[in-house]
């Protein structure tokens, strides 16, 4: 019973860099993000919002969830997870828009005729809300720590093993929500942690 409650339908985790962080891209982190913040910009404005209301309504009225849809919705959150990885200091590799590099986001593709009610998709939106609070709290905590870890990494070349998992596990948390309430490849409502 323990080991099915633990086991969300989406599985996010960083490989801890164990070794010397480069402290020159780390001092200039918030320069060398802005292209690929544009490039990731320019795709979520032009299409991730609007193939959410598509799959909401195919599954609403066809029980369907068309496997490109998936798969473009898989790609583009291990995209933003690897920039947000790269724009937190969690990694010094710069993001790749198609490797998956240390950053590891995986959730499974639903049958959804047998795994999806075809009403929920119409209010997960909603039952989320508590979610969006802690996320909204939990943000203003993560800028916090990420300026002490910027010192951090300028001073020791380290990242401290404690901030990086509190990192990790605010950004599982939001790809939990995420995957709840706007991919909708989940019914499973998202536990009120940060560990996996």
């Amino acid at each position: 019973m323990a080991q099915a409650e633990s086991e969300y339908p989406m599985q996010f985790s960083v490989d801890y860099p164990d070794r010397p962080l480069n402290r020159l891209t780390t001092g200039f982190r918030v320069l060398t993000a802005i292209p690929i913040a544009v490039v990731l910009y320019a795709i979520v404005a032009g299409g991730s919002s609007v193939l959410f209301f598509p799959v909401l309504l195919l599954i609403v009225f066809r029980q369907k969830y068309p496997r490109w849809w998936f798969d473009w919705n898989l790609a583009l959150m291990r995209f933003q997870s690897r920039f947000s990885a790269y724009a937190l200091l969690l990694t010094d590799e710069y993001p790749s828009t198609e490797d998956e590099q240390s950053v590891h986001l995986e959730f499974p593709y639903p049958d959804a005729e047998t795994d999806l009610n075809r009403w929920m998709p119409l209010v997960k939106w909603l039952l989320a809300v508590p979610h969006y609070i802690v996320l909204a709290v939990l943000s203003i905590v993560a800028v916090v720590v990420v300026v002490i870890t910027w010192f951090a990494i300028l001073f020791t070349g380290r990242y401290p093993k404690d901030l990086f998992d509190f990192m990790v596990g605010v950004l599982r948390y939001g790809s939990r929500v995420a995957v709840y309430a706007f991919v909708l490849t989940t019914d499973r409502y998202p536990p009120f942690r940060l560990g996996a």
